[in-house]
């Protein structure tokens, strides 16, 4: 599977912008023995030249992102052999420097697989898939993204005196590396198809019974003049979201701090216990603990605030970056081992485009993300025994790059703040 993702995969953009330059300078000294070589260059050049201008625009594309990933896997290296014909040490260093940077074979791979996936959850047809048409008319960022492009790179052309040219033809996506894992989950048709937003079960007449309020956390003095946000996304089991929970600053300065530390999500072989990656969890996550920056100390404080429990015993917050069809398919939240009671499912620091939803197959609900507000549940009753409908899923990231920051707070410590109920399902 990828282990790259869009949160990092900005700087592959620039660095496949360098090593064009540097093509284009060698080309320059060799301008009669290199026609070949220059024919790459023009191709790569027109594709930077759009890719640099928007960057996490273009990656947010999948098409686009996986392409990125096969030219640095393959194309480039292809380049490289044809140059060491007559070699040009500049251009050779370049590569040499940067190369450690590169996505690998099982980056391409797991990409491809990532478009499938997508495909299969979103019904897409293949041919305009492949192509990088998706039916998304009704947003208007992901419809208007493709003209955008054409209009930018029109203008440059335009202004350096060349008629509207097409790029050099890629070879086409071999759609055809992925197959539906073997254990079958039984909830699979109901978790896709709310994905695409199919069956959601929140009928108008229940919607009407949704309120929103203003939450001051029962009188939090950090919120007594400016309370928080909050409304109401389902009323059995209770789903909140709260409004305005982080700001632009803030979410910029968490990823920040998160990027560095990045690494693949794992989660608990429930045989062995060791913890492993799995090809139904995609997704890249980092853990920032409250001294790491006065931001994290902040939103650690705001949790808690807004819920009325504490985090003195709750996990570090985790920050999570789903790229290309990142997903996490339905699963439990709650284990006795770790006593987790409550989940502050998502404090969400990026719109998606498409898809990316959070889903209750259970009980047919949908959440979609919305930049800088919070979703939050329990996960258990207040007996401690784990409610099963809270079983849920990330559907694949279609369109965009899905960045949330994860709050897990434990049962233990929360005594006298979310008191034991009399019964089995309190």
């Amino acid at each position: 599977m990828p282990s790259l993702f869009v949160g990092q995969m900005t700087d592959l953009i620039f660095t496949e912008r360098e090593l064009v330059q540097s093509l284009k300078e060698y080309i320059e000294a060799e301008e009669m023995k290199l026609e070949a070589v220059k024919s790459w260059a023009n191709k790569l050049d027109m594709l930077t030249r759009v890719s640099t201008l928007d960057p996490e625009g273009f990656l947010a594309h999948p098409v686009n992102a996986y392409k990125l990933m096969k030219r640095l896997n393959t194309e480039w290296s292809e380049l490289e052999s044809l140059v060491l014909q007559d070699p040009s040490d500049g251009f050779i260093s370049n590569m040499s420097v940067h190369r450690q940077y590169f996505p690998d074979e099982e980056d391409e791979k797991g990409a491809a697989k990532a478009l499938i996936r997508l495909q299969d959850t979103y019904k897409l047809d293949s041919e305009s898939f492949s192509k990088g048409k998706l039916p998304d008319p009704s947003h208007q960022r992901a419809g208007a993204n493709l003209h955008y492009f054409e209009r930018l790179l029109s203008k440059e052309l335009r202004d350096r005196g060349q008629g509207q040219q097409e790029p050099a033809d890629e070879k086409p996506i071999q759609l055809d590396t992925y197959e539906r894992p073997k254990d079958y989950l039984p909830e699979r048709e109901v978790y896709e198809a709310l994905c695409r937003g199919e069956g959601v079960k929140m009928t108008e007449k229940r919607r009407s019974r949704l309120f929103c309020r203003y939450q001051d956390g029962s009188r939090s003095p950090r919120l007594l003049l400016k309370p928080m946000k909050e409304e109401d996304e389902w009323d059995s089991p209770h789903i909140v979201r709260f409004l305005e929970a982080l700001s632009d600053e803030e979410i910029e300065k968490i990823k920040e701090l998160a990027k560095p530390k990045l690494a693949r999500a794992t989660v608990r072989d429930p045989k062995t216990g060791v913890l492993t990656v799995a090809n139904y969890r995609v997704s890249k996550s980092a853990w920032l603990e409250g001294e790491d920056d006065p931001v994290i100390a902040r939103v650690n404080q705001r949790i808690e605030d807004v819920t009325g429990l504490t985090v003195d015993t709750a996990e570090l917050l985790q920050v999570a970056n789903y790229g290309v069809g990142g997903q996490y398919e339905p699963h439990y939240d709650f284990s006795r081992v770790r006593e987790d009671v409550n989940y502050l499912s998502s404090l969400q620091m990026s719109d998606v485009e498409a898809g990316g939803a959070t889903v209750f197959p259970d009980f047919g609900a949908a959440i979609w993300p919305r930049k800088g507000t919070a979703v939050f549940w329990y996960n258990l009753f207040k007996s401690g025994e784990g409610d099963y409908r809270t079983r849920h899923a990330a559907c694949p990231v279609l369109v965009g790059s899905k960045w949330v920051s994860n709050k897990w707070i434990h049962e233990r410590g929360q005594e006298f703040r979310r008191p034991c109920g009399l019964t089995e399902v309190d």
